[in-house]
């Protein structure tokens, strides 16, 4: 199994380094325009993550095609994707919230095919063939590999997206089970052996300083309508044995690839912990 972390705001060379140093697979920035809180623009971000680093895998969790124009959405990936020597992960949504939508002037209606367009789209736009998008027709260069795309979120549509589509499915905060069913969901609509990545949260280590499982779980709750004893069971918490056997049950389930977002402060010391995680999961 595959473990990755979220990038924290703030000095992104430094995290980055940090989780290459850990022995973790990749690091991840969502994509938002704006959120209430300071957010840098997700490309740019991850260019610098890219910059800094050799061997990890940079990704996007989760890229909102349907907010720009698609040639433009297909220009940012693809120069994402050259400079980080092909280490690109691009996790796909159509999610941002009403607001963002309208500050970007897209109708929040038109989020769904808008997004549809550019799964079928995006491919043939970064490996650099003749594309017409409502009629003009693009050919971008340089052309790149197209990185692996993982459609984010959950529910049938997102299904049909990545039976039809991506290359892997991208739920966050679900339990093992429902990643069980979802990856039942894939086979039935024909994806053999799909490929499920799995966003996750949690505080690792201990100390007073650290969210508990049950603060953390009342964040979910309220954000997700999800039951207090169900969003308590999902964060990631206590000691990295823990927490690797907490991850042998997203294994068993189906999930490749875990991504955390940690919670709390020491983020170097939990991203080491991480690490190590990752290492018991060999």
């Amino acid at each position: 199994m595959k473990l990755g972390v979220i990038l924290p705001s703030g000095d992104l060379r430094t995290s980055a380094r940090q989780a290459e140093d850990a022995g973790l697979d990749s690091v991840f920035l969502g994509d938002h325009l704006m959120t209430g809180r300071p957010s840098l623009d997700s490309t740019v971000g991850l260019a610098v993550a890219a910059a800094v680093t050799t061997r990890i895998r940079i990704g996007l969790s989760v890229f909102v095609p349907a907010m720009r124009p698609l040639v433009w959405a297909a220009k940012q990936i693809a120069s994402l994707q050259q400079v980080s020597g092909e280490r690109l992960i691009l996790g796909i949504g159509s999610g941002g919230g009403e607001a963002q939508f309208a500050a970007a002037g897209v109708p929040f209606a038109e989020r769904g095919p808008r997004t549809d367009r550019a799964l079928r789209l995006l491919p043939d736009l970064l490996a650099g063939k003749t594309v017409d998008v409502d009629g003009a027709i693009v050919e971008l260069a340089p052309a790149v590999g197209v990185p692996p795309i993982w459609v984010g979120n959950r529910g049938r549509l997102v299904f049909q997206r990545v039976a039809e589509h991506g290359t892997g499915w991208f739920p966050s905060l679900l339990p093992p089970e429902d990643v069980a069913a979802g990856r039942r969901r894939l086979v039935d609509l024909g994806v053999t052996s799909p490929v499920i990545a799995v966003g996750a949260t949690g505080a690792l280590g201990g100390g007073e300083d650290l969210p508990s499982a049950e603060d953390m779980g009342k964040g979910i709750g309220d954000v997700y309508g999800m039951s207090l004893e169900q969003a308590i069971s999902l964060p990631l918490h206590g000691s990295a044995e823990a927490v690797a056997e907490r991850l042998e049950t997203y294994r068993a389930a189906g999930a490749a690839h875990v991504v955390v977002g940690l919670s709390g402060p020491r983020w170097a010391d939990q991203v080491r912990l991480l690490g190590r995680v990752r290492a018991l999961l060999g």
